[in-house]
C-alpha cells in the first residue's frame, strides 16, 4: 500500500482533528506558562511560592521539612513515570492485537476500517504517553539536582552564597514543576486521543474538553484563587 492510499484511508475531518489536538496541546502550555501580568496562571503562580520557599529554607533549622517536601515532589514524578511506562507497554501489545481492537471498535462504531487506521489512532495516544514519559523522568532528575543544591546551600544567612544558592535552587525547582506540568498535560490529552477511537468528531470533542478543564484549572479554579490571596 502506498502513502496516498494510507493517506485516503482518513477523512479531511481526521486530519483536522488531528491538527487541532495538536495545535490545541501546544498553543494551552505555551498561554499557561506564560499568562498575561493580570492573570496569573496557578503554575506562575506557585513559582513565586517555591522563591520563597528556598528563600525560606535559608534561616529554618533544621532543614528536614524541606528535604521531606522535595522526597514527595520527587515520588510524584516517580509514580507518573512509572504510570506512563505501564501505559505505554500496554499500548504498544494492544498494537500487536489490533485485529481484537478492530472487532469491537467496529461493534461501537460500526466502522470497518483497516487495521492501519486504529494503529495510527493508538500510536497518537501514545505520542502523548512518551512525551509525558520523558517530561517525568527530566523533572525527576531536575528536583535531584534541586536537592543537591539545598544540600549546598550554607547554614548562615550572612554567608554571601546563602541566598545565591538559594535562588539557583529556586530556579531548578520551578524548572522541574514546569516539566512535570508538560508531562501531566500530556497526559490528559493522551486520554483526548483515546476518543478518536469512535471518530474524528469524538476527537474534536474531547479535545475541546481537555482544553476547558485545563483552561479552568490554570485561571478559573478555587485553588488559584486561594494562591492569590496568599500572594
Amino acid at each position: 500500500m502506498s502513502m496516498m492510499d494510507r493517506i485516503s484511508l482518513f477523512s479531511p475531518l481526521d486530519g483536522l482533528a488531528v491538527l487541532i489536538i495538536l495545535s490545541s496541546w501546544v498553543a494551552i502550555g505555551w498561554r499557561i506558562e506564560n499568562p498575561s501580568p493580570d492573570r496569573p496562571s496557578v503554575s506562575n503562580l506557585m513559582a513565586q511560592f517555591r522563591k520563597d520557599w528556598m528563600a525560606q529554607m535559608v534561616t529554618r533549622q533544621p532543614r528536614i521539612f524541606d528535604s521531606s517536601i522535595l522526597s514527595t515532589l520527587r515520588q510524584g514524578t516517580t509514580f507518573f513515570a512509572s504510570a506512563t511506562m505501564i501505559a505505554i507497554g500496554g499500548g504498544l501489545a494492544l498494537l500487536g492485537r489490533m485485529e481484537e481492537l478492530r472487532g469491537v471498535a467496529r461493534d461501537l462504531t460500526q466502522n470497518d476500517a483497516p487495521a492501519l487506521v486504529w494503529e495510527v489512532k493508538i500510536l497518537l495516544a501514545l505520542l502523548f504517553l512518551t512525551n509525558a514519559f520523558l517530561k517525568f523522568v527530566w523533572s525527576h532528575r531536575l528536583f535531584g539536582y534541586c536537592a543537591v543544591m539545598m544540600g549546598s546551600v550554607p547554614n548562615n544567612p550572612e554567608d554571601p552564597l546563602a541566598y545565591t544558592r538559594a535562588d539557583m535552587a529556586a530556579s531548578l525547582n520551578i524548572t522541574a514543576a514546569k516539566s512535570y506540568n508538560r508531562g501531566l498535560r500530556s497526559i490528559y490529552f493522551a486520554m483526548a486521543a483515546l476518543a478518536w477511537l469512535i471518530g474524528p468528531a469524538g476527537l474534536l470533542l474531547a479535545t475541546g474538553v481537555t482544553v476547558l478543564v485545563l483552561w479552568r484549572r490554570e485561571f478559573a479554579s478555587h485553588s488559584r484563587s486561594v494562591l492569590i490571596e496568599g500572594d
